[in-house]
């Protein structure tokens, strides 16, 4: 499984060391690395596999990514070289840099999805590309696995509502939730969190408003407002609602209002009344109506030891959405 019919030479590579262990970094191609490397599946008859099944999906997604050009750039696959790869160098005054000369096969710690991604992209674009790397020229089996297990589990990710944030110059909903939390006059400005770290009165993350986003204009007619418009839209319905139910929307230990679960029952009745107030034919959103039908549910009871004491997840929040639009009368 690790023989290579001959051997195959890889140019331009920096030696180093990483708390004590050799490593090389450089570029390979496409194919040099598909050919070079061999992974570890997790039932190895050895016993020292660890390795994933493909998730074909993942792979699709990356190829999928690639073809946005050179915007999509990516991190270097991780490689074990097995004492298989040799270091020479290019001259004797610069000993780290030069060329590895690999004679077998490298086991692929980290990177197969895209690495499964981009031999589809080079497949279905008859192209070649480069690919960063990193290769520790030798771990053995339990370093290996320790790693790998780090890696997968200790690193944590930068998080939804983070990503959003970054997306708000491409994303509409992203850019809409990201102004709900910043504007100081929005209802959401002293409760959101944009990075999704909750503290103190700060409970609401920018991926729930984005989620919240979701439900409002899934099902409703908006492809011709700007987003600019449809912040205003928002900002109009949940200042309507925080108004008449302001000491709720500033109290989350006592009242439910602004959980998650509420938010979002919210939101189900706002994309219903939404479809009332806009009219698509003369371009034209009635806000005034949006006031008149929120008016008609000053009676909901929002606290916490109340009615909505057990309500959760998704079909609890459906159920008070259709509580919400009988009171308002448009369902």
């Amino acid at each position: 499984m690790t023989l290579l019919p001959q051997q195959h030479v890889i140019e331009n590579i920096l030696q180093s060391k990483m708390r004590g262990k050799v490593t090389y970094t450089g570029n390979l191609s496409a194919s040099s690395a598909l050919n070079l490397t061999y992974v570890k599946p997790f039932d190895h008859p050895s016993g020292k596999g660890y390795q994933r099944p493909v998730d074909n999906k993942r792979c699709n997604d990356f190829s999928m990514y690639l073809s946005k050009g050179e915007n999509s750039l990516f991190t270097p696959i991780l490689i074990n070289a097995e004492a298989h790869w040799e270091f020479s160098a290019y001259d004797k005054n610069r000993p780290a840099f030069g060329r590895l000369i690999c004679k077998n096969r490298a086991s692929l710690m980290d990177g197969q999805h895209r690495l499964g991604g981009i031999k589809r992209y080079i497949q279905d674009t008859n192209s070649e590309m480069q690919i960063p790397f990193l290769a520790f020229h030798y771990l053995d089996e339990d370093e290996e696995i320790q790693l790998f297990d780090t890696i997968n589990t200790k690193a944590k990710g930068i998080g939804a509502s983070l990503s959003r944030y970054l997306k708000r110059d491409s994303d509409d909903n992203s850019w809409i939730a990201t102004e709900l939390i910043t504007r100081g006059d929005s209802p959401f400005h002293f409760i959101g969190s944009l990075t999704g770290k909750r503290n103190a009165g700060r409970h609401v993350t920018l991926q729930n408003l984005y989620k919240v986003l979701e439900i409002l204009f899934k099902s409703v007619p908006t492809d011709h407002l700007t987003k600019e418009e449809r912040l205003v839209l928002v900002l109009v319905y949940f200042n309507g609602v925080k108004e008449i139910f302001n000491s709720e929307w500033l109290d989350y230990k006592e009242y439910r209002i602004t959980h998650i679960v509420c938010l979002n029952a919210l939101a189900f009745a706002g994309a219903e009344l939404f479809k009332k107030v806009i009219n698509i034919e003369k371009k034209y959103i009635d806000y005034g109506q949006i006031i008149k039908h929120l008016q008609r549910i000053k009676s909901m009871e929002w606290s916490s030891n109340g009615p909505l004491k057990y309500l959760q997840g998704l079909n609890g929040s459906k159920t008070l959405a259709n509580d919400l639009k009988s009171l308002m009368k448009i369902s």
